[in-house]
């Protein structure tokens, strides 16, 4: 009498609302060439054992590369637009020893949101007090922060007065479709804003967009570009922000 085999993919071995992954779909359906099959109930959960490995091993490396700065970090959120990252700081200063304070988002809108990192945890729990202060038009709200500051690469910052003065006539662009080059760009600013003197667009195979660093003529072409926030060049709209790095390279 010829044994009967059976097929472990039929539907009267998966359990209700389980399913099972797509690398099974291709083994071969006798139990016999499954030995290492999983039980049955746990084809829903299964995943591959190296990526379930690899995550704790980024996140420990992580937590201790930045695991302390995060302890004495703070997250602020619904900053207004006109409030500056030194007005910010002088807020939280009685709270102790700042070492580090960002402010992020587009600088066009109405709400942003900062990072001011302490020299001590004690200081987190001083500076969360001032949740719900009112900061510009709006109350901030102020809690702990979840992830760090990363350090600026201080190689990148203005060095010499010269150079300070030319990043204050320097944005930084972001969300450039990759289709558009660097005379689109140069056109693109020169006829919104005024005259620019330098650009430097970067790309990578990494990101889906470009950005790009431009050094106007004039002070005022520069505070105009900031208004350019959200226009379209290409198909994507940019993000334009104050650069806190001149152009050095001649292009």
């Amino acid at each position: 009498m010829e044994r009967l085999r059976l097929n472990p993919r039929a539907k009267e071995f998966v359990p209700p609302g389980k399913g099972y992954p797509r690398s099974w779909q291709s083994l071969p359906v006798h139990n016999k060439d499954l030995p290492h099959a999983p039980a049955p109930g746990s084809f829903g959960n299964f995943q591959d054992p190296l990526k379930r490995q690899s995550r704790p091993r980024k996140k420990a490396a992580l937590q201790k590369q930045f695991g302390g700065n995060v302890r004495r970090t703070i997250y602020i959120c619904d900053v207004d637009q006109q409030v500056t990252e030194a007005s910010l700081a002088d807020v939280f200063k009685d709270s102790g020893k700042i070492v580090d304070c960002r402010v992020c988002g587009d600088p066009n809108s109405a709400m942003r949101f900062a990072f001011i990192e302490f020299a001590d945890e004690e200081s987190v729990q001083r500076a969360i007090r001032f949740n719900g202060t009112m900061l510009g038009k709006y109350p901030v709200r102020v809690m702990p922060s979840k992830t760090a500051i990363v350090p600026v690469n201080t190689s990148f910052l203005p060095r010499t007065q010269e150079e300070l003065e030319r990043c204050a006539r320097t944005v930084y662009i972001a969300n450039i479709d990759k289709k558009v080059d660097r005379e689109d760009v140069r056109v693109f600013f020169q006829t919104m804003c005024g005259p620019v003197t330098k650009i430097r667009l970067l790309s990578d195979y990494n990101h889906v967009s470009s950005i790009a660093f431009v050094e106007f003529a004039s002070f005022k072409s520069a505070r105009s570009a900031l208004d350019c926030s959200g226009a379209l060049l290409g198909l994507l709209p940019i993000r334009v922000t104050p650069s806190k790095a001149p152009v050095r390279d001649e292009y």
